[in-house]
């Protein structure tokens, strides 16, 4: 199996190193290896969707209950 660098991954899928690497460190990459300090990805690998929050719809509501809870 050929596997890729972290920045060889990034250049690949247009997204930053580190988040590459939180992807990594947070199990979504599939058969992503931590050898040393490094990660390799296996060549193969799809790039995993964005799950983070786009809509600051969640932002909204903690400022609610913050102004909520006075």
């Amino acid at each position: 199996m050929e596997y890729l660098s972290i920045k060889q991954t990034s250049e690949k899928w247009g997204i930053s190193v580190r988040r590459i690497q939180i992807l990594c460190s947070s199990d979504r990459i599939p058969g992503a290896q931590k050898v040393g300090y490094s990660w390799i990805i296996p060549a193969n690998a799809q790039k995993p969707a964005d799950a983070r929050i786009k809509s600051g719809k969640y932002l909204k509501d903690k400022k609610n209950e913050s102004n909520n809870i006075i």
